[in-house]
């Protein structure tokens, strides 16, 4: 007898195959294995490790998170062990799980995002890169590489010449007036995918003594009150470019993936909703799955032709 387990999930971004289109955003999950005990790594659509520098960072002061209204802020600084210690010490554990691994790559100079690039070219294990272009170029004044189609098609263009064994995915700021044109000067400097967007510039104070609740003034504002303006940046990405898109911000059921797939997303990632369930990506492919089987739809392919409405 036929059940949930007969549906195909299987997306592709490009040349990478996904067992599924929900993978855990970068930042949100570590570098995937501190959670291998509380989920079947194996049943992820894939993983995007913490954003990786060429040199350990310490981050920012504490403290890093806080809630808020319909969402978190988190001023985490980037902190990371540094891309030669991944390669060293996460990425042969991560080998060991069946599924795709995402490296997040940033840096403050584009030469940061070629030697990180290079380093993690002469590892196995990798299905991607995702570049992190929501940084400041300290070169040029502190200028944000996302925020500028010429930053967005320098950076893109070296990091696509460096990494010439594995796809490259741009994780586009959501700080643009027109995201259209960022989209396409990714897309044509080499991009072989788009992220949707990062989180947005936000702050919270402390009523009597209006002090900032993080460590530090300002923080990234994530979760479900970021869901609608990020569908409309998805949305405005899939009319400018034929790129695949992964669609985050504010998911948390599966509701929430398919109105991120009728908009012209092909997957998406989910962050804060780990913090308050480590196991959520895994239930919601199960829900998914479940949901196109009682839909009679096999393929994600089958339920976006009998549901979706067409946004063009």
């Amino acid at each position: 007898m036929a059940s949930a387990d007969a549906v195909d999930l299987s997306v592709e971004i490009g040349a990478v195959r996904l067992r599924n289109p929900i993978l855990t955003a970068s930042g949100t999950f570590g570098y995937g294995v501190e959670f291998a005990h509380l989920v079947d790594l194996n049943r992820l659509g894939g993983i995007v490790v913490k954003g990786l520098s060429r040199e350990p960072m310490e981050g920012a002061p504490p403290p890093r998170l806080c809630e808020t209204p319909s969402g978190m802020l988190n001023a985490i600084g980037l902190q990371n062990m540094g891309v030669r210690a991944f390669v060293a010490e996460k990425l042969p554990v991560l080998r060991n799980f069946d599924t795709a691994i995402v490296a997040n790559v940033f840096g403050a100079t584009v030469e940061d995002y070629v030697e990180v690039i290079r380093i993690l070219e002469d590892a196995e294990g990798l299905a991607a890169y995702e570049l992190n272009i929501s940084c400041p170029n300290v070169k040029r004044g502190g200028m944000q590489f996302g925020g500028d189609p010429a930053l967005v098609t320098e950076v893109v263009g070296a990091a696509r010449r460096a990494a010439a064994k594995r796809p490259l995915w741009v994780k586009l700021s959501p700080l643009v007036a027109d995201i259209g044109l960022v989209a396409r000067a990714a897309e044509e400097a080499g991009a072989d995918a788009l992220t949707v967007a990062n989180t947005y510039p936000a702050m919270a104070v402390d009523t009597w003594t209006g002090k900032s609740l993080l460590g530090n003034q300002t923080g990234g504002l994530s979760g479900p009150s970021i869901k609608p303006m990020t569908l409309r940046l998805v949305w405005e990405t899939r009319k400018a470019v034929k790129t695949p898109i992964l669609g985050v911000g504010g998911i948390e059921t599966v509701d929430d993936v398919l109105q991120y797939l009728a908009v012209g997303a092909t997957a998406v990632q989910v962050g804060t909703a780990s913090f308050t369930d480590p196991r959520v990506s895994q239930r919601l492919s199960e829900e998914l799955a479940a949901i196109l089987f009682d839909a009679k739809a096999f393929t994600l392919n089958e339920i976006k032709g009998k549901v979706f409405a067409d946004f063009g």
